[in-house]
């Protein structure tokens, strides 16, 4: 099939134009050339985008966009323009900014505590450098933990966001899924995809990871990597051995900040041999680590959850 090639002249009215749409050393060129497959030159006063029809007339109302915000005499950021070349757009039609140019979803603030505990928990996440947290469903360790990887790479803190978890064959084995590799562990991943998306917006984080930015990535694939400058956050641990937490722990290195999240007596390990359990014993009380134990009572998902956890819990007490 031909593709068809389509090309566009925008006239620009002044070099101040042409340096603030395309970015310091062309850095928006390069992300919108990569992102869209369109070509983008400024040259003799124009703007020309080539590429295919639908990328190019896209592109075009964006680009126009950004033209009259600069010609209305607004104080545009580069990472406003850069976002926008880009089709971050909200809801709403209005962002949050930064100046490490991330942006919130729809722009929301970023999550509060709604319990003592989460309370607690929160002020842990910022002030550790390694937080395990236990708990049932609907407690907010996941969506917290994200959140706040989220606020210290916008504060500049840390450099790089990383999220795993351990993909257990719970009755299933992985090599008769179908697709690849990807495709077989993209479901083991999506509850970190939904917090990630809700947090910044799918695309946003689409933009991140292809910066590479953010990784996310099975457990087992952080066997010899050294994770510095960066918040790392371990979800579904109660599915890790004593071996996997070990391996994982060791892995921080300069800078790094970790936050290790599960359910204890939710594991899918053989014999309840949960590598969570015997990470706590062994680092409660240890310098620099804080432990924060959730309850049915920190429950935040819904009504119905907490009562599902309440019927079930009364087995595990």
């Amino acid at each position: 099939m031909k593709h068809v090639s389509e090309q566009l002249r925008i006239p620009l009215l002044s070099l101040d134009e042409e340096q603030l749409l395309l970015g310091v050393h062309d850095r928006h060129v390069k992300e919108v050339e990569n992102r869209f497959g369109v070509r983008l030159r400024a040259r003799h006063g124009e703007l020309t985008i080539q590429g295919s029809e639908e990328a190019v007339r896209r592109l075009s109302v964006d680009v126009e966009s950004v033209l009259m915000k600069i010609r209305a005499g607004k104080n545009v950021s580069p990472a406003e323009i850069e976002d926008t070349l880009l089709g971050n757009h909200s809801p709403s039609g209005q962002k949050n900014f930064d100046k490490q140019g991330i942006t919130l979803h729809g722009g929301q603030s970023l999550p509060t505590a709604r319990t003592p505990r989460q309370q607690d928990y929160l002020e842990a996440l910022s002030h550790s450098e390694l937080v395990l947290a236990t708990g049932p469903a609907g407690t907010g360790k996941t969506y917290l933990a994200v959140a706040e990887a989220v606020r210290a790479l916008r504060s500049g803190q840390v450099q790089r966001l990383i999220f795993t978890r351990p993909a257990v064959e719970a009755g299933e084995k992985l090599g008769f899924l179908p697709g690849d590799l990807v495709e077989k562990i993209d479901p083991y991943l999506q509850p970190l995809f939904d917090a990630l998306n809700d947090l910044v917006g799918p695309a946003n984080a689409r933009r991140l990871r292809d910066l590479d930015i953010i990784a996310i990535a099975p457990l087992a694939f952080m066997r010899g990597r050294t994770f510095r400058n960066s918040f790392v956050v371990l979800d579904e641990a109660q599915n890790a051995t004593s071996v996997q937490l070990k391996m994982f722990l060791t892995r921080l290195g300069e800078g790094a900040r970790a936050v290790v999240t599960g359910d204890i007596s939710q594991t899918d390990l053989p014999a309840n041999k949960s590598g969570l359990a015997d990470a706590i014993r062994r680092l409660e009380g240890v310098e620099g680590i804080s432990v924060v134990h959730f309850d049915r009572t920190d429950v935040q998902r819904s009504a119905l959850v907490q009562r599902i956890v309440e019927a079930y819990g009364e087995e595990n007490d």
